[in-house]
């Protein structure tokens, strides 16, 4: 019996964590967030991770000595991605589903294509117009239920995460351009150091009570955990290890699955409802998010852990 070579297991594992860990983030942060306010519990989060990212990349012999320049890039990154970007979207966690943010989110590949057409005058080609037009169907649909829309805040929700996407398809262009440290794992950290303390900053600000990890309920300590071990650290190396072994259009099919993984996790752990709508909804955005990525591969996609794929060009 032949013996599955080392890279295949890898790949696979890592395949694993790009789907299934991201996609459990909004359960995680759900869970979390009934608890903790939401500012501080993203602060805790992406301060943790970027420290623990320092750790190993001092352990790992990489250099932590970035430019000021650099500096300054992964701090603009930082709250584009996390502090705004992440932060109002567990903020938004309260109001609005786990799995109804996930499919909001899924959007983002449609915002970054408008972004890139309306600041950089770049043309949409035709396949990419036939996945705008099912993309906006979509998004309509799943925002006009009313089942949905009538509870207290909910609109409210969809709006801030709407505000967050556009936020990380500018993220994406300045991404694309801007002068960041060579070395991902450092990037990443000084990101989410940067982004921790900003947030912490927001928190303070918004006068959100900071309570100590010890008082945390046994769920919420679990919960932040696994964000910031898997979440933060083992979802986004199995991201670049991805990058760099296989085709970036397959990478991105984590777009389609982190959704339905978000969607059936919170209906199973939290007794979320999917409606049938929400399920046509998803379909038909989901297909039209497909007709983007696969007519144009260079469109970045920053996660909601706050990790981005270059564009190419």
């Amino acid at each position: 019996m032949k013996s599955v070579p080392k890279n295949t297991v890898l790949i696979v594992l890592a395949f694993f964590s790009i789907y299934v860990i991201w996609g459990s983030t909004y359960l995680l942060n759900k869970i979390a967030v009934g608890e903790l306010a939401p500012f501080f519990l993203a602060s805790i989060r992406f301060t943790t991770a970027g420290l623990l990212i320092f750790l190993i990349s001092k352990i790992l012999g990489k250099s932590l000595a970035i430019s000021r320049k650099q500096l300054l890039n992964t701090f603009i990154v930082g709250i584009l991605f996390l502090s705004f970007g992440n932060g109002v979207i567990v903020w938004a966690l309260r109001y609005v589903d786990s799995g109804f943010a996930a499919l909001e989110i899924s959007a983002q590949p449609l915002v970054v294509l408008l972004l890139m057409r309306l600041l950089q005058g770049k043309r949409i080609k035709k396949m990419s117009l036939v996945g705008v037009a099912l993309g906006i169907t979509g998004i309509i649909l799943l925002v006009s239920q009313k089942q949905i829309v009538t509870q207290e805040g909910t609109v409210m929700g969809m709006i801030m995460i709407f505000a967050c996407m556009l936020s990380w398809a500018y993220g994406s262009l300045f991404v694309g351009k801007a002068d960041l440290p060579e070395n991902f794992f450092v990037n990443t950290g000084y990101q989410m150091v940067t982004g921790g303390f900003t947030l912490a900053i927001m928190s303070l600000a918004f006068g959100e009570e900071w309570i100590a990890p010890t008082n945390w309920g046994e769920p919420v300590q679990w919960s932040m955990l696994l964000l910031i071990t898997f979440g933060s650290i083992v979802a986004f190396t199995s991201f670049n290890y991805l990058l760099k072994t296989v085709s970036p259009d397959k990478v991105a099919t984590s777009t389609y699955v982190n959704p339905i993984i978000a969607l059936f996790l919170g209906w199973y752990f939290l007794d979320e409802q999917i409606t049938s709508q929400s399920l046509i909804a998803a379909a038909i955005l989901l297909t039209g998010v497909y007709f983007i990525n696969t007519t144009r591969t260079t469109i970045s996609l920053p996660r909601f852990s706050g990790h981005v794929i270059r564009p190419k060009d």
